[in-house]
């Protein structure tokens, strides 16, 4: 997804964060944090971090590309980085291969690491998000074109935060799904997790009458919290989910 595609960032801004944009490579990253924690350094310490993680994943790509290609689940080797032993440990709950929780386990090492200077953080990464918070936050859904799109968003509690929430779609994006979804969204305490479980949810929609399908999928994945799953006006929700209405 082009970074003109991502008009769906628009519905995660709150006034009380200051946010700025972390790009390397493919890895494009929407951050906020409270306004009074942001400093040019803190960016810099960020940006220095996601170089660092990409770098330690590539080189142990570079030694085993089947961790890359496999759309099943893989145990890397003994000496790979800690995160893709994160991403393989999270994809293995879900059944799928594991770049499949890349996204989510990038944002969520980035966000915990903003965590050691913000109370409010928020790290989103192609629509998968992890969120720090004490308050009370609202998360727009961006689910294509179906009717459902900027006319509900899901109301996050403080409590129940850290929390992951994280995006597939078969119909919006780059990443790979076998399905087509217009938005299938996970909820989890680990942000990798969540984004293997939405994957591997969206691949079992391809009409609208199977949205149930993938969310009694999701539902039963050990460590799942809440999941809504969409394909044009139909949708089905199970679990810590809660929508609210949008007024356009």
């Amino acid at each position: 997804m082009s970074n003109t595609d991502r008009t769906y960032r628009l519905g995660l801004r709150e006034n009380d964060l200051t946010y700025f944009q972390v790009v390397y490579k493919e890895t494009d990253l929407h951050i906020g944090v409270r306004t009074d924690r942001f400093s040019p350094e803190l960016a810099e310490r960020t940006d220095f971090l996601v170089r660092e993680l990409r770098g330690a994943l590539e080189r142990y790509i570079s030694e085993d590309p089947l961790f890359l290609r496999s759309l099943e689940p893989f145990t890397p080797a003994t000496a790979a980085p800690e995160i893709a032993h994160e991403m393989a440990a999270a994809a293995r709950l879900a059944g799928v291969g594991p770049m499949a929780a890349v996204a989510g386990a990038f944002a969520a090492r980035v966000g915990r690491e903003l965590g050691r200077f913000s109370k409010e953080v928020l790290v989103e990464n192609g629509g998968d998000i992890y969120l720090k918070s004490t308050r009370r936050r609202l998360i727009g859904i961006f689910a294509a074109d179906s009717p459902f799109t900027g006319r509900i968003a899901l109301e996050i509690p403080a409590n129940i935060t850290p929390l992951g929430i994280c995006t597939s779609s078969g119909v919006v994006g780059h990443s790979l799904s076998l399905g087509k979804a217009d938005a299938v969204v996970v909820l989890a305490a680990s942000t990798a997790l969540a984004d293997a479980t939405a994957t591997a949810a969206a691949n079992l929609v391809t009409t609208p009458a199977e949205v149930d399908r993938a969310t009694d999928f999701a539902s039963q994945i050990p460590g799942i919290l809440g999941v809504l799953s969409i394909k044009g006006d139909r949708l089905a929700a199970w679990g810590q989910v809660k929508l609210i209405p949008i007024t356009p």
